[in-house]
């Protein structure tokens, strides 16, 4: 197979993967919560990151639940099809506290957790209040050290003082292109249309400028989320694609100095994975996740 050509995803339509999820109300807001495999399999959190939703993981969530794990998606607060409030201040403080209150509305205790790009920071700081509670951590691409996040265009003009003008003139065709900047294995248009939809659900592509608000915070919480990262004792995994421009190799390296412990999983190819390894790669780091998370 010419390795340019996109490959047949296993992702489904969002419309079937939020029906096999529902709405919880929690923190006075409502989110869209998803949980597959059997009820009383290892627990196994799964966060996303910005400006898609927990359909990024749809092609990993079934051989996650086949090996046994009891998997907990949602979309983050102005993500998918959570709530979506306009004039919200949005901070990675919030949707930890978010993500902490769905584990107790639904019973979870301890878990593994698997984070990605803007979930990267929402799980740093779960790790920096209660680490006891992660039994297992494993990362994916995005901006572990905030030195090293080399944020794409469209982000840095968002995040400036025309980034809500820019919002409202965000398009599919627009989306579809910065996506295509960031990726470097073939992806179906039908799923870049998918991410899209879940973006632009409710206005949601005008949250943008305060979504990216993240970048600040990493600034303001690095020195304390990176203790908690390199610090955690359990076991680390890092499913991680090189070619990503924006949290790539150059993370890597400092990963692998930083914490020799971890284990690593570089998706080298060919081709080589870049920022979305669970979209443009679902087939290996499904089976990085289920043997790191079942070992």
């Amino acid at each position: 197979m010419n390795p340019l050509t996109p490959i047949e995803d296993p992702f489904p339509p969002l419309r079937e993967w939020v029906a096999g999820g529902r709405r919880l109300a929690v923190g006075g807001h409502t989110l869209f919560v998803r949980q597959d495999g059997p009820g009383d399999g290892r627990p196994v959190t799964l966060v996303h990151g910005f400006p898609t939703s927990s359909h990024d993981w749809a092609g990993v969530v079934p051989a996650l639940a086949a090996g046994g794990c009891r998997v907990t998606t949602l979309d983050l607060l102005g993500f998918g099809e959570s709530d979506k409030p306009r004039d919200h201040a949005y901070s990675l403080l919030e949707q930890a506290d978010l993500v902490q209150a769905v584990w107790e509305e639904l019973g979870i205790g301890r878990t593994a957790l698997v984070a990605h790009d803007y979930g990267v920071s929402v799980a740093q700081e779960l790790l920096a209040r209660d680490p006891d509670r992660i039994v297992r951590m494993a990362w994916l691409n995005g901006g572990l050290y905030a030195d090293l996040h080399r944020p794409a265009l469209v982000q840095r003009l968002l995040h400036g003082p025309l980034g809500p003008l820019l919002a409202r003139a965000m398009t599919e065709r627009g989306f579809r292109a910065s996506m295509r900047r960031v990726l470097s294995r073939p992806v179906s248009d039908r799923l870049l249309h998918e991410m899209w939809l879940g973006v632009a659900r409710a206005d949601g592509r005008l949250l943008a400028p305060r979504l990216l608000r993240y970048i600040d915070e990493r600034r303001t919480y690095g020195t304390r989320w990176n203790r908690a990262q390199e610090g955690y004792a359990g076991p680390t995994l890092f499913v991680w694609g090189p070619a990503d421009p924006i949290s790539g190799a150059h993370v890597l390296a400092r990963v692998r100095r930083r914490m020799p412990r971890a284990t690593v999983v570089e998706l080298s190819g060919p081709p080589p994975t870049g920022h979305y390894p669970q979209v443009e790669n679902p087939s290996e780091v499904a089976a990085a996740l289920a043997e790191f998370l079942t070992r």
